[in-house]
This record gives structure tokens, sequence and C-alpha cells, in this order.
């Protein structure tokens, strides 16, 4: 595991690289302490930072390969690399290292950019083949590592985390139609990030360039969900074998690895599964003491039951306040995803006891796991209502006061699936931006979604729903949390239902072997009800809640208001629409805390990640590393 920042150049030293890259490699020590490493060549510079999670003799990098003519750098971990490190040698490679770094680059020798549906793990690389004066890179399949890039007038960079990147870039400016989704979504949606000209290669992509060419990109893997009716036990027992494998090889390491332990299924089935191999499994947990805000209770009687040593932490709003400078400059791009606070502390927990940790990410989105994926159930009534009808009822609906007991029921079976559902958060509607935003709209949320709906014309409700997380929420939300946060604290976190060998099995299952009335999930449970704890098996869930509709009335209402009043935050937000969003939620007349939280998290953004950039360009940075 590690992190990594690379340039490219168009042309032979047209800037002092080598210094800008060693500048930059200092943003990412927190994803690599132990170790770094730099490569200088025509055209290329490349460091890497390195945390030590297996003994893997000689495997510091940049590597090398085949007399130096290959060069890279890699992020990640390839799970069946020892598997793909036989089928080399058979071909008679000989290797110089027990690395899966090298295994990638040996086999990029061989078969080039195939090399790609060989792997099974987490990834991000670059390789630089000196002979052809090529650039290869590839992203792992789901996004579970990032890799960000900015393309400038003299060449190319890519690294690990987008703040690396931002002193290339002349003139920082945050993207506007990136702010409007933002207020939406809860993130950026991919490919872009908050500032012009920095972006993301997409999930399951691949991509080569030359020197005075451009970047082209190819997507070699993409989640289609393929329902496929078959023989249901037989289903179950695959869905546990294939989960049950994919644990033991995301347990290979050669360092201690533990599990985040919750009270819901995912994580009780990962750490269930992983003490079975390792009987002194350590599993960490965190709560809050306010009612309503913890599984700690069901968590700590999982771990008991299976005989494995648990740590918990209880956090308290007012060190949350002192950490999240740090949450939000780990984030990168801002993300008013709650339950990043969660995942902070108890990878802080976590990080105290061992270098790597299992958590159950992934789960809900592959068997269906989230509790809105029930609403076309209780929404299939509505098909039978001619068009006509529902058009007249959504403007009688319209008129109605908020809070009317059915009006959002109402509303949702009368609007289209791809009007309304956007992922598993929404925030602001497009015609609450206008009154939020500076600026007028210039992008409308369906714009991200659009093209994915026209992907899925022939799937149920409840599957698109699957299919828009998949392609949005999963890589925009969820695995950039879990990454950014793990990391943070310089832990590897290993996600054992993001599979692809798992996705086989998943993609092929019809919607009512996910979701029923019942509940979510369905096959999950089933397939593993067993061997868990019984308390878990039919628990519904509650995932990561934090209180911050609580201590904005409270605690944080005078540290909320300051946050708003940021002047920073004034060119691009009406700070007194946002003060009277506060006052009400405050006197308790509606729940605006998702709303207020994304405004806060923007203005911490602006002043810890944004704000110290253009302080950077402001001292002169780019002329220090121009010479």
């Amino acid at each position: 595991m590690c992190g990594f920042v690379s340039y490219f150049e168009h042309k032979k030293e047209s800037f002092s690289r080598k210094l800008f890259i060693q500048e930059a490699s200092k943003q990412l020590i927190h994803r690599g302490p132990d170790d770094e490493g730099f490569y200088h060549t025509d055209h290329v510079s490349l460091a890497f930072r390195r945390l030590s999670i297996v003994d893997l003799s000689g495997g510091s990098q940049p590597l090398s390969f085949a007399n130096d003519r290959y060069w890279i750098v890699f992020n990640g971990e390839i799970y069946n690399h020892r598997e793909l490190q036989k089928e080399l040698l058979h071909k008679g490679i000989k290797l110089s290292t027990d690395s899966d770094t090298e295994v990638i680059v040996a086999y990029y020798s061989l078969i080039g950019e195939e090399v790609v549906h060989k792997l099974r793990g987490m990834f991000s690389f670059l390789i630089w083949d000196t002979k052809m004066k090529t650039l290869f890179g590839a992203r792992d399949p789901f996004g579970i590592k990032p890799l960000y890039m900015v393309e400038v007038e003299d060449g190319i960079g890519f690294s690990s985390d987008s703040k690396a990147l931002l002193p290339l870039i002349k003139d920082l400016k945050i993207k506007q139609s990136s702010l409007e989704h933002y207020l939406t979504f809860q993130y950026v949606p991919d490919p872009d990030t908050m500032m012009e000209g920095v972006r993301k290669v997409p999930p399951g992509h691949c991509f080569n360039w030359q020197p005075s060419g451009e970047l082209e990109l190819t997507e070699y893997f993409h989640p289609t969900f393929e329902p496929t009716p078959g023989n249901h036990d037989e289903l179950l027992k695959k869905v546990m074998k294939q989960i049950e494998d994919s644990v033991s090889y995301h347990l290979r390491s050669d360092v201690e690895v533990g599990c985040f332990l919750s009270g819901g299924i995912d994580s009780t089935i990962v750490a269930t599964l992983a003490s079975q191999i390792n009987p002194s499994l350590k599993t960490f947990s965190v709560d809050f003491a306010e009612p309503g805000y913890s599984e700690m209770d069901v968590a700590a009687k999982t771990a008991d039951m299976l005989g494995i040593n648990h740590y918990r932490y209880t956090i308290n709003s007012e060190e949350i306040i002192k950490e999240l400078p740090s949450i939000i400059w780990h984030l990168d791009d801002p993300v008013a995803d709650p339950a990043a606070i969660p995942l902070y502390f108890v990878s802080r927990l976590a990080s105290r006891h061992v270098k790597v940790a299992l958590s159950g990410e992934g789960a809900d989105e592959l068997f269906g796991g989230y509790n809105i994926y029930q609403e076309p159930i209780s929404l299939s009534g509505f098909q039978y209502l001619s068009p006509n009808i529902k058009g007249a009822l959504v403007h009688l609906v319209k008129v109605l006061p908020e809070g009317v007991k059915g009006k959002s029921f109402m509303m949702r079976g009368c609007v289209p699936l791809e009007e309304r559902y956007v992922g598993n958060a929404k925030l602001f509607t497009n015609e609450e931006k206008e009154k939020v935003l500076r600026r007028s709209l210039s992008s409308p949320f369906q714009e991200v979604t659009k093209p994915y709906y026209e992907n899925t014309s022939t799937l149920d409700p409840f599957t698109k729903m699957q299919y828009i997380d998949m392609m949005t929420w999963l890589r925009g939300d969820i695995l950039v949390k879990a990454d950014k946060m793990s990391m943070a604290h310089s832990i590897e976190l290993r996600v054992p239902f993001l599979d692809r060998e798992v996705w086989d099995i998943a993609k092929r299952l019809l919607s009512e072997e996910k979701v029923t009335k019942q509940g979510t999930k369905q096959i999950l449970r089933k397939a593993f009800e067993s061997i868990i704890p019984e308390h878990v098996v039919n628990r519904r869930k509650l995932g990561f809640p934090v209180p911050i509709r609580l201590w904005l009335k409270n605690e944080w209402y005078d540290w909320a208001k300051a946050c708003i009043k940021n002047d920073l935050l004034n060119e691009f937000i009406k700070q007194d629409y946002v003060l009277q969003l506060l006052d009400e939620h405050a006197l308790g007349k509606k729940d605006h805390s998702r709303k207020l939280w994304s405004v806060i998290c923007f203005s911490l953004w602006l002043l810890n990640v944004y704000g110290q950039a253009v302080q950077g360009k402001n001292n002169n940075f780019l002329e220090k590393v121009s010479g």
C-alpha cells in the first residue's frame, strides 16, 4: 500500500520537475510513511511512498524490470499475485523480487494492456516503457484505489491524492458544475473534481500516452447487471463460497490484519469468516453517546460470540470539530457524508493495533442492502395509473404544505424514477440550488445520471437503482471515504465484497433474491445465517449514523454559523439563505441537517484545501519549481 505522484513531459526538462516531484511527494507521506523512492529520466519523474504491508524482498518502488526497460509505480494489493508468479515462472520469466508490483510489470511485458484482466485486487499503477517511450496505466474495476490526473501544456501528471498535483495548475478555479452537483449528491461525481483541470481516471479504465500525444482512455470493465434464473440452493452455495474465498485472499499479509465491525450483516460476515482463519482476530468499533446513534452493544456481542478481541471508542462532538480540518484535508474534495467521521475515528483506533483492516463496503451495492431499494415495492400500485392521472396528482401534491403526511410518497409514486433517483443521497433540488448558489444553475443533476439510465432500459426499477449507485454513489462517496479516512492514519483498508469473482455471482441474481417486502440482502442473509450470530441475521440496516441533526441545533449552532459566515464562502453561496436554514433547523421547524452539513463541509474545504493551495500560489511555489 502506498501513494505515488508522477509527471511526464512532452519535451525534456521544460521545468524543474525533479523539485516539483520532491515537493509533491511530501503531500503523500500519510499514504506511505515507511519508505520513499524516486526515478528520473528523459521526459519522466516518478515518486513513491510506501506503507510496508508484506515483506517483499527487493520490492521497493519505483521498480524496474527487464534490464530497466520498464519502470512501475503501483498503489494497491494484488491478492492473486502468488498464483500469477507461478504462471510467470512457468512461462520462463525470471523474477528478481517476491512482490506483486513486479508481477504486474512482468505480465505487462508479456501481454500488454490485457494485464488488467489478470489482476484480482485493488490497484492504480503507471508503467513507463523507456524503449518505446510510452506510458500505460490503469485503475481497478470498482475504483477502490484513487488515481488523479492533470493535463497541462508541458505534460501530464498523476497522483494518488489530487492536492499533490495542484501546483501544476497556473490559475486554480472551482468548477461550477462540480459545486452544483456536489450540493445534490454530497460529493463530486466522477470523473470530475471540485477543481478545474483535475480529473479522476475512471474505475475500470486503462490508458496509453506518449510525449507530444494525447491520453487514450479505454474502458476494460463495466459493471452490468445480468439477472439470470438459477437454482436457489446452488446460488446460496456459490455466494457463500465466493465470499469465503475472497475474505481468505484479502487476509494475505505479513502483518496483522484486523476488521472494522459494526452491528450490520456486512462487517459481521467478514469478521466471522476472518475469525475462522485467524482466531486471534482484532475488531474495531466506534459510536456516539447520543441515544439511537450506536451499534456498539451489537458489535460487542458479536465479537464476544466469535471469541475475538474487540476494541471500542466513543466519539464526542468537541473532538469532531477539532479533527474536521484534518478530515476535510484528507478527503481532497469535499464529501458531505457524515459517515466519514466514524470512518476516520475507527481508522485511528485500528492504527494503534494493526496496519491492515477488512471492511464491508460494497455489499449493499452488489447484494441490494439499502433500505430505499424497497421503495419500488411500496410504490408498485402507481404503475396502474395513467400518465395524465399521475400528472394531475403531481400538480395537486405540489400545493400541499410541507410536512403533510403522504405528500412525499405521492410525489415519488408519480414522478419517474429517472427524474427523482440520483443515488442514496439527494440534498438540494435544482430549484433549491437556485436559492443557495451565487451563480445561476448551469448543470441540472439529471445530466449526471441520464447516461446511466440509458443503459438500464431492460432492467426493473430496483436494479436500475442498484446500477445508478454502482456508477455514482459507490465510487464517488463510499470508496472515497474508505480510502481517504483509512489512509489518513496509514491504514490499508481492504474490501472483500468488491472482488471480481464475487461480482460475477452478484450480477446474475434476480431482484427477488436480493430485495423483498421482508427486507434487503435476502440471499446474503440466507447464505450466512448458519454461521453468523443470530442477532445480526435479520437486523435492519442502520449504517454509520452521526448525530449532526442534534448537534447543529445545540452545541454546534454557533460554530456552524461561523462556518457559514466564512468570507471565502460568500463568493459561491448565498450565506443569508443558508443562515435562514440553520435557524429553521435550530427551532425544529424542519430538519435541514444534511443540507447544512454540505455547506459547512464546503466552507471548511475552502479554508483547508482550496485556500491553502491558493496561498501556495501566492508564495510563488510554481516559480520555485519552475527554476
